[in-house]
């Protein structure tokens, strides 16, 4: 499996379908979002989960914390290459976005920026680790998200509390690249 050219997906379509059950995966298969984050499913399902967003000619990324029975562990990010399609992983765990890196996989970082730690912790991982994408929390930190995109090129998805195409487009002008909502009526910008 090869690393995405997260730039030019996020450019070409900037909100994300945020997965996180049955129902919201039919409506994303639905809607005209091409990148499906997933949020929900087990490791013995994840696999027809992924199969349909990829029949679907849709990009799958599998957030591995949320899967039960995976755990946090590298063998997880095998797992994923191994059993299924997915065009990559999410997580907030650095072993396992290294691990993923290592295996040539695109490897997205969910942080969550709370306090001022928070954020120099994230600022050291955009020198060190250097994911894909990071996956901010919440996403309405504009003060935050311009700071990180002047910092680097990594791709910002913004995510968490988007309520309105105001709360979209303000992310998005303070540099996200891209938005992760589980609001189907802001799947459409």
């Amino acid at each position: 499996m090869k690393s995405h050219n997260m730039q030019a997906i996020f450019l070409d379509s900037p909100i994300i379908a945020a997965v996180k059950n049955e129902d919201l995966l039919e409506k994303a298969i639905q809607s005209d979002c091409k990148v499906l984050f997933l949020l929900y499913g087990t490791i013995c399902n994840i696999d027809v989960i992924v199969d349909k967003i990829k029949q679907a000619d849709k990009l799958a990324f599998v957030h591995v914390d949320l899967i039960q029975g995976l755990g946090n562990r590298d063998i997880a990010v095998n797992f994923i290459q191994e059993h299924t399609k997915a065009d990559g992983i999410i997580s907030t765990k650095q072993n396992i976005i290294r691990h993923a890196q290592e295996m040539h996989m695109t490897a997205g970082e969910r942080t969550f920026i709370v306090d001022s730690m928070a954020f120099q912790t994230i600022q050291n991982h955009i020198q060190t680790i250097q994911p894909d994408f990071l996956e901010i929390m919440p996403g309405l930190v504009t003060d935050i998200i311009k700071q990180l995109s002047e910092l680097s090129s990594i791709p910002i998805v913004a995510s968490g509390l988007m309520r309105s195409k105001a709360d979209i487009l303000t992310s998005l002008d303070a540099g996200a690249q891209a938005i992760s909502t589980t609001r189907p009526e802001l799947w459409k910008l």
